[in-house]
């Protein structure tokens, strides 16, 4: 029995590197019947995490709240916040694994990419308020895509930054693009994957996704310079220095 992620890249190795399946089954030493099973289906593996967790995780998304407003909150302030009473070291490290996603991305550069190898995702958040109803305002996030070859940019503005939201006007998106790249970008993104220490993890929404898809991923390391619209980044995918999927 194949795990979700197991099953995305053996989608990935077929649509996105053109690979038979004698080929995905010696790659990733699986049998070739298994390998048949996951391209036939179109329904994922049911996820099944590892481990029992951590004390910290039924205070996330209170952590994600308090990062929303203030990325540079200290973890002992966030401690308080969420009246969290344990060891601290723990809370210091989940804050650290959650502050790059709320932080500003900085400066500039220039590459250039083969048509169709990779195209950039993130979200931008206006500088002004949208009218959502009964009076009421709100700072909506816009998604944003960069096909890196074109400079194309597709968005749409969104909810939120739930997983349901990002990850339907990430389809959308791709659906208004008409293609699906070799590879997505991805800077941190919550509803795409969180790390846990120096091991990245993937969400399930997310590995649904792009294993019907069969499109690969790079999620940049903490503090890399390549930002939206390709604008700045080294000279060749292995530079990126991201874990690639």
């Amino acid at each position: 029995m194949i795990d979700v992620e197991e099953w995305a890249e053996i989608r990935r190795l077929h649509r996105a590197e053109k690979m038979g399946i004698k080929a995905i089954a010696r790659r990733l030493g699986m049998a070739r019947n298994t390998v048949r099973t996951a391209l036939r289906s179109e329904e994922a593996p049911s996820y099944v995490r590892e481990g029992r967790g951590s004390a910290v995780d039924a205070f996330e998304p209170a952590i994600r709240r308090l990062l929303a407003l203030t990325p540079d909150m200290p973890a002992t302030v966030v401690a308080e916040r969420i009246g969290w009473t344990r060891g601290i070291t723990v809370l210091r490290e989940r804050v650290a694994e959650l502050r790059p996603a709320y932080a500003v991305p900085e400066a500039f550069g220039r590459t250039e990419y083969k048509a169709g190898e990779l195209c950039q995702w993130d979200l931008w958040f206006p500088p002004y308020d949208i009218p959502v109803g009964y009076g009421q305002t709100a700072v909506l996030p816009v998604l944003v895509g960069v096909p890196c070859y074109s400079r194309w940019i597709l968005a749409h503005m969104i909810g939120s930054k739930e997983s349901a939201d990002v990850l339907g006007g990430h389809l959308g998106l791709l659906i208004e693009l008409g293609k699906v790249p070799k590879m997505g970008v991805y800077d941190g993104e919550p509803a795409i994957s969180i790390r846990r220490g120096k091991r990245l993890i993937y969400t399930e929404d997310y590995l649904r996704l792009k294993g019907t898809l069969g499109m690969g991923s790079i999620v940049l390391a903490k503090g890399h310079p390549f930002c939206q619209h390709g604008l700045r980044h080294p000279q060749s995918i292995p530079s990126l220095k991201g874990e690639t999927d």
